[in-house]
């Protein structure tokens, strides 16, 4: 019974003083218990949550410490004592404790993001530490590249080679001015074209330069230079070789390679002294001369080898014979290796033993003797010509005098030769450029 009233006419007595007792009871003990077990879970989970942000805050830090100093650890530090420490007010009510219970998930997701970039530091900072300077490049190249499709590939060599076409097109439709002028104008062609020969050679069966190479090592062992099939060589037995249209100047490499292990092995080699000239329109690199080589800077009668090698590109290519002619001396030798395809007597269907027959014939009104042939190669025919000494000069003067004599109105060889370079270039006609097929 709650209380009782003297007056009060109550039936049902009992019943209702001992229901609502009993109902009010049982409510004010369960609220109770939620009133005291509502703050003990609070009390166990959020400092489980601040444990786990104060860890993850002291994981950021460790990573600043380089750039933070002293003082602003001490702060942290109390900071972090602060937070462990607090006392969580019992009193607060369940609609205030969630709303700061989803604040806390806020910045442990945030926590969570920076915890991924601490790590990631922390792992580059272990790779700076344990590679040495010298493992710097390794670092660089393990970068990953990105690789082209077979479809991109494709379509860059197809590119490349229609590049390639062009710039040779120009080299061979063009006076060696013109081409000097355009390599000087634009310096990235010569690197294309030669990145691009590099790739047609590496398909053929043999590289001239390597023959030329191999034909000089022959001859310096085998005989005694200036002796009857040994090199040519000045009095003092001196070797100057002058390799016109040298490209990346690789039979200078060669051959230097070549002398140097031999003057080593070789007690007859001792005093052995072999100077290589090399020419192009671009440096390429420290052993090529720049200039036109219809007109190079060596003085007269000074080189005993001229080496053409695939290097009869412009259409004036005759006047790069007559400088050979220059800068020869007597008795020196001069070396030519040229495309089959170029030489006109291919196309007329002549033998093999013809081809290249009118080629012969023009350097010799150039003043050069004809020593020897070589197409056994099925791309290229090598010639072997020497310039004659001041004797034979006099004698072949003496045979042209008589000649002229019987037919007085008769116009000479040479003079026909100059007319009909006047008329079209020897390009056109002696030589046909090399151009490729487009695809």
């Amino acid at each position: 019974m709650l209380f009782e009233a003297k007056g009060w006419n109550l039936k049902n007595e009992k019943s209702i003083a001992l229901g609502g007792v009993e109902n009010k009871k049982k409510k004010s003990k369960k609220a109770k218990k939620r009133e005291v077990e509502v703050p003990k879970k609070r009390e166990v989970e959020v400092p489980k949550k601040r444990e786990v942000e104060v860890s993850k805050k002291r994981e950021v830090e460790v990573i600043n410490d380089g750039e933070q100093g002293p003082k602003d650890k001490d702060k942290r530090k109390n900071k972090n004592s602060t937070t462990e420490t607090d006392p969580i007010d019992k009193k607060e009510t369940l609609l205030g404790s969630e709303h700061k219970n989803k604040k806390r998930k806020k910045l442990l997701n945030d926590h969570d993001d920076s915890s991924d970039t601490t790590k990631r530091a922390k792992s580059i900072q272990k790779e700076n530490m344990s590679t040495t300077p010298g493992s710097s490049s390794e670092l660089v190249s393990r970068t990953p590249q990105t690789k082209l499709t077979p479809l991109q590939q494709k379509m860059m060599s197809k590119l490349s080679g229609s590049r390639f076409r062009w710039i040779n097109e120009q080299l061979y439709t063009t006076t060696s001015e013109e081409a000097l002028r355009l390599i000087r104008e634009q310096p990235g062609l010569f690197d294309e074209y030669h990145q691009g020969f590099r790739s047609q050679v590496s398909s053929w069966p043999e590289n001239p330069v390597d023959v030329f190479v191999e034909q000089f090592k022959q001859r310096l062992l085998t005989r005694n230079i200036n002796a009857p099939g040994g090199l040519p060589g000045t009095r003092d037995k001196r070797i100057v070789i002058a390799d016109m249209g040298c490209g990346e100047a690789q039979f200078a490499l060669d051959v230097n390679t070549f002398v140097k292990q031999e003057k080593q092995r070789l007690k007859k080699l001792k005093h052995l002294d072999v100077k290589v000239h090399s020419f192009d329109l671009k440096k390429h690199n420290d052993r090529i001369t720049v200039a036109d080589i219809k007109n190079v800077p060596i003085p007269d009668e000074s080189v005993t080898i001229v080496i053409f090698c695939l290097a009869l590109m412009g259409t004036n290519f005759l006047d790069f014979i007559k400088e050979a002619y220059r800068i020869l001396q007597p008795r020196g030798e001069l070396w030519i290796a040229e495309i089959k395809s170029r030489f006109s007597d291919v196309k007329n269907g002549q033998s093999d033993d013809q081809i290249g027959k009118e080629f012969v014939e023009t350097l010799k009104l150039c003043g050069f003797y004809h020593k020897s042939t070589d197409n056994s190669n099925k791309m290229f025919i090598r010639f072997e010509f020497f310039k004659p000494s001041q004797d034979i000069i006099n004698e072949r003067k003496i045979k042209v005098e008589k000649q002229q004599r019987k037919f007085i109105n008769e116009e000479t060889q040479e003079e026909k030769l100059q007319y009909r370079r006047r008329k079209q270039p020897e390009g056109e006609w002696l030589l046909k450029p090399c151009i490729y097929k487009r695809r």
